[in-house]
């Protein structure tokens, strides 16, 4: 299963999903431009002692990871949604994509994959959940599907 962040801009949500990759066996990919650099601090501190357990791909356009995987199938993560993320059969391959903590996925993207964006309920008066909180509650739901696969229980 594969974790994407377009265009993430808070190191420390980057280094805290990093972790739950690490955590979890989930890949990380990261689309450029990224809001920070990879060197900075508080994404490694974020991360702790786990970068070593994260595989992580760079890629400069999110054309360019629809290109190096075609075949699979990505779900896109916005509060603009109408269905549920609870509503999909997530497979082992899948990639799930989120967008910068300010703005979210862009439109253009969200309009041409609408048929795969999906939401994460919430009450109407909050704009939306924090990025890494996000990225692991999908997480943990798709791999509740999949019963925790390669995970000790």
């Amino acid at each position: 299963m594969h974790i994407v962040l377009v265009e993430p801009e808070i190191p420390g949500n980057t280094g805290n999903i990093a972790r739950l990759c690490a955590a979890t066996g989930m890949k990380l990919h990261l689309v450029r431009p990224l809001g920070f650099s990879t060197d900075d601090k508080y994404l490694k501190r974020a991360g702790l002692d786990y970068w070593h357990l994260v595989q992580i791909f760079y890629h400069d356009s999110i054309d360019e990871l629809f290109k190096a995987d075609a075949d699979a199938s990505y779900y896109f993560f916005s509060t603009k949604a109408d269905r549920l993320y609870t509503e999909i059969s997530f497979t082992q391959d899948d990639y799930l994509v989120f967008g910068k903590e300010t703005a979210g996925l862009p439109e253009a993207l969200l309009h041409d994959h609408w048929d795969t964006t999906v939401k994460i309920p919430m009450q109407s008066e909050a704009r939306s959940l924090n990025l890494s909180n996000a990225v692991a509650i999908a997480s943990y739901e798709a791999l509740r599907q999949l019963s925790f696969p390669a995970l000790q229980a």
